[in-house]
C-alpha cells in the first residue's frame, strides 16, 4: 500500500494530486526549483526537496535528482503529472529500480507510444486509420501544408505548419531545437496537415487484470501553436458510428501495448468525419477535469489506486451532461501569444458550488495564488478554470460567467479571449476546429467598441477612489479631503495598459485626465463625463451611475508606500456587461503631474519583448551584416517555447548586444538595425 506520494511535476498538476492524496489519507512531497522555492505546490505539499537550478534540464528533468529527493523524503511512491518526465520510460523505470511505485503505466508501453513514429507503426498493424507520413527530403508543394512533429514529446514544442517549400529546412531546424530542448530528442516528422480538422480524444483507464474503460471523447479542437486552449467532454456533434468507432480505437490501441493506468488516444477527424490516429499520451492530460466532471471520477484517485494493483470494475459509470475548461495563460494573445511576466497582486476566480434546480458548478485548479511571481522557467499557464452543467449551453454559460467576474492584476492574461472565444457564434454553434484562432484572432483580439468608453470609467473611479479619505482617516483629514471649492477642479491622470485583458483593453498608452469637483455634503462629481454621477466614493470601492445604469467599481492600488498619486498601478474591475462587450478590468498606471524627461533609443533598436534566454544567434551575424526586414536574428526562449526576435527593416547591423547563453529582461536592448535610404 502507498503512504506518501512525491510529485514530479510543479505547479497546478502538482498542488491537483496532492489534493486527492490528502483526501486519500497519503502524505505529500513536493520538489522544486529555485524559482519555485515558495510556488503554490510547494506551500500545499507536506514537505518539499530542493532541485537546485532554474532551468527544466537542472531540476524538473533531472531524474536522477527526483529519485534522490523521494527517497531522502521518506516518499514510496512517484507520480509524474504531465510533461517533464512524465513519459520518459527510463525514468519509469529508474523509479521501480529504487524499490518505488510508479503511478503511471508500465515502462515498456511508455517506451512504445513515447516515439509518435513507432506508435503509428503499431497502429497501422492494428488497422487504426493514420494519416501518412511524408519524407521531408522528398516534400513537394504536392504536399503542402506539411505539420512537423516531435517525435518524443508533445503539448505544442516542437510542432511547425510548413506552407512554402522555401521554409522547410528553417523550419525543420527550428522544430528539432526546441524538441531537442523540451525532450532532450531532436528527432522531427513531417505528416499533411489538415485544414480545419478537428482534435477529438478519448481517455482510457486500464488495471493490471484486463480491463480496460474508455471514458468518452473531448474535443480539444480551440488551440494556439498547437496547445489546447478550451477543451470539452463530451466531443459535441459527432455521430454515434464515430463516437463508437473512436472507442473501439482507443481500446485497441491500450491493449496492444498492455497498457495499465490513464492514458489519452488522440484522433484527428477531418470536416468530412474521417478519423486518423495521432498518437497515445501515456499520462494523465491537463484536461482531464472535463472527463472527471462528466463520469463522476477522480482520475488521480484511481491512478493511485490501479498503481496498488487494484482491479476496476467492468464497467465505468455512465456520463452525465457537459463539462468545458479554460486554460488561463500569461500571455498576449495580440502579440504572438508573448508570454506575461510578473507578480499576481490579485488572483482570485469564483467558483460557486452547484445550486439545484441547475446544478452548473465551477472548478478551478491553479498552480497560482495572491502574491505569487510568474517566471520565465515554465509554462505560462496559470490555471484551468471547469464548468460542468446538465447541457452545454449551460456550462458554457457558467464558465463565461466565471471567467469575467475574476479578479486577476499584476499579469496580463488570454481571459478576455477566452470569454469572446466561447460566446463566439462558431463555438456555441459546436463547430469547433484546429483553424479557429488562424481565421478569428484578428477579431478576438481588438479593442470593443465600447472600450475607450469603458476605460474612461475606470480611470474616473480610480480618481475618486484616491482622492477619497480612508474610513478611519481622522474627522478632520475627512473634511479636507473634499474642499468645496467649485471653481477650482482637481484632477488625476491615468495611462491604461493591457496587463491584465491583453489584446483586448485600450492598452495603447491612452492618457485620460479626469476632473472633479470635491463637495462637503457628499462624493464629489465629475467634471467632462456628462451622464455620469457619482452615487459613493471610498478608497476601494466607487458607485457611478451612467447613462441611467449603476455600476461599481472595485479598485486596488499596488501600493509604494509614497501614495495614491504615484502608485506603480491601480487596478479596477466591475461587474461584466454581456449586453455591452467592453473590458471589465483595467490596469492604469497614474501619470505624475511633473514628468521627467525619458532617455529614447536609437531608431532600429530591438528590444527584448520579455524576460528571457538568447538560445540561438543567426549564422554569421555580427555588426556590419546585411539583414532584410522580417529575417530572424535571435531566438529567446521563455516560458519552455521559442520566440523569434526578427528585424524591423532591411538595413545594416550597427550593434550586437545580445550574446548566446545571454539572460536578458523585458526590454533590453539586443541589437539596432539602420535602416537603408529608401530610394
Amino acid at each position: 500500500m502507498i503512504t506518501s506520494v512525491l510529485v514530479a511535476n510543479r505547479g497546478e498538476i502538482a498542488v491537483r494530486v496532492f489534493r486527492t492524496a490528502r483526501a486519500l489519507g497519503l502524505a505529500t512531497v513536493a520538489v522544486h526549483s529555485d524559482p519555485d522555492a515558495d510556488a503554490l505546490h510547494v506551500r500545499e505539499a507536506d514537505t518539499a526537496v530542493r532541485l537546485p537550478g532554474a532551468a527544466p534540464a537542472d531540476t524538473y528533468l533531472r531524474g536522477d535528482l527526483v529519485i534522490e529527493a523521494a527517497l531522502a523524503a521518506g516518499a514510496d511512491a512517484v507520480h509524474p503529472g504531465y510533461g517533464f518526465l512524465s513519459e520518459n520510460a527510463g525514468f519509469a523505470r529508474a523509479v521501480l529500480a529504487a524499490g518505488l511505485v510508479w503511478i503511471g503505466p508500465p515502462p515498456e508501453a511508455i517506451e512504445a507510444m513515447a516515439s509518435k513514429t513507432r506508435a503509428k507503426e503499431l497502429m497501422r498493424a492494428a488497422g487504426v486509420p493514420l494519416l501518412e507520413p511524408v519524407d521531408p527530403a522528398e516534400a513537394t508543394a504536392a504536399d503542402l501544408p506539411l505539420l512537423l512533429k516531435a517525435a518524443a514529446g508533445g503539448g505544442g514544442r516542437g510542432m511547425r505548419v510548413v506552407r512554402d517549400l522555401h521554409e522547410l529546412k528553417a523550419e525543420l531546424d527550428a522544430a528539432a531545437a526546441e524538441a531537442r530542448s523540451a525532450f532532450g530528442d531532436g528527432e522531427v516528422f513531417a505528416e499533411p496537415y489538415v485544414e480545419r480538422g478537428r482534435h477529438v480524444e478519448v481517455q482510457v483507464l486500464a488495471d493490471g487484470h484486463g480491463t480496460v474503460w474508455a471514458l468518452g471523447t473531448r474535443d480539444c479542437s480551440l488551440q494556439r501553436r498547437h496547445q489546447k486552449v478550451i477543451e470539452e467532454a463530451p466531443a459535441p456533434g459527432l455521430p454515434d458510428s464515430l463516437r463508437t468507432a473512436l472507442h473501439e480505437a482507443a481500446v485497441a490501441a491500450a491493449r496492444a501495448v498492455c497498457y495499465r493506468g490513464a492514458g489519452t488516444v488522440e484522433f484527428l477527424v477531418t470536416a468530412d468525419g474521417r478519423p486518423y490516429f495521432l498518437e497515445m499520451n501515456t499520462r494523465l492530460q491537463v484536461e482531464h477535469p472535463v472527463t472527471e466532471a462528466v463520469f463522476g471520477l477522480d482520475l488521480v484517485a484511481l491512478q493511485i489506486r490501479v498503481a496498488e494493483g487494484a482491479a476496476l470494475p467492468p464497467e465505468p459509470p455512465q456520463p452525465a451532461g457537459h463539462a468545458v475548461e479554460a486554460r488561463l495563460y500569461a500571455e498576449d494573445p495580440a502579440q504572438d501569444w508573448r508570454p506575461q511576466t510578473g507578480t499576481l497582486a490579485t488572483f482570485r476566480i469564483p467558483a460557486p458550488p452547484a445550486v439545484p434546480p441547475s446544478p452548473a458548478a465551477v472548478r478551478v485548479d491553479a498552480g497560482y495564488a495572491d502574491g505569487d511571481p510568474v517566471g520565465i522557467h515554465y509554462d505560462p499557464m496559470l490555471a484551468k478554470v471547469i464548468a460542468h452543467a446538465p447541457t452545454r449551453a449551460e456550462a458554457v454559460r457558467a464558465l463565461v460567467r466565471a471567467l469575467s467576474a475574476a479578479r486577476i492584476h499584476g499579469v496580463a492574461t488570454n481571459r478576455e479571449l477566452l470569454v469572446r472565444s466561447l460566446t463566439h457564434p462558431e463555438f456555441t454553434a459546436a463547430k469547433p476546429d484546429t483553424g479557429f484562432y488562424e481565421r478569428h484572432l484578428g477579431t478576438l483580439t481588438e479593442p470593443s467598441p465600447d472600450a475607450g468608453r469603458a476605460a474612461s470609467l475606470a480611470a474616473a473611479a480610480a480618481a475618486l477612489a484616491a482622492a477619497a479619505p480612508a474610513a478611519d482617516a481622522p474627522l478632520a483629514a475627512r473634511l479636507g479631503g473634499w474642499r468645496n471649492v467649485r471653481s477650482a477642479p482637481q484632477s488625476r491622470s491615468y495611462r491604461t495598459t493591457g496587463a491584465g485583458t491583453a489584446g483586448t483593453d485600450t492598452g495603447d498608452g491612452t492618457v485620460f485626465e479626469v476632473r472633479y469637483l470635491p463637495s462637503r455634503s457628499g462624493p464629489p462629481q465629475l467634471v467632462d463625463h456628462p451622464g455620469v454621477r457619482v452615487l459613493a466614493a471610498e478608497p476601494h470601492r466607487v458607485v457611478l451611475e451612467a447613462e441611467g445604469i449603476r455600476r461599481v467599481f472595485h479598485v486596488k492600488q499596488k501600493s509604494n508606500n509614497r501614495g495614491a498619486e504615484e502608485a506603480d498601478e491601480v487596478y479596477v474591475d466591475t461587474a461584466p456587461a454581456p449586453a455591452r462587450p467592453a473590458p471589465n478590468a483595467h490596469t492604469l498606471v497614474p501619470v505624475p503631474r511633473f514628468t521627467d524627461p525619458q532617455d529614447g533609443t536609437l531608431p532600429g533598436s530591438l528590444l527584448a519583448p520579455m524576460p528571457g534566454t538568447v538560445v540561438r544567434i543567426a549564422e554569421g551575424l555580427a555588426p556590419g551584416s546585411t539583414v532584410t526586414a522580417g529575417q530572424p536574428l535571435l531566438w529567446l526562449e521563455a516560458m519552455k517555447m521559442e520566440h523569434r526576435i526578427v528585424s524591423p527593416a532591411s538595413g545594416t547591423l550597427t550593434a550586437l548586444h545580445a550574446g548566446l547563453g545571454h539572460q536578458v529582461e523585458f526590454g533590453a536592448l539586443l541589437a539596432v538595425v539602420q535602416e537603408e535610404p529608401q530610394p
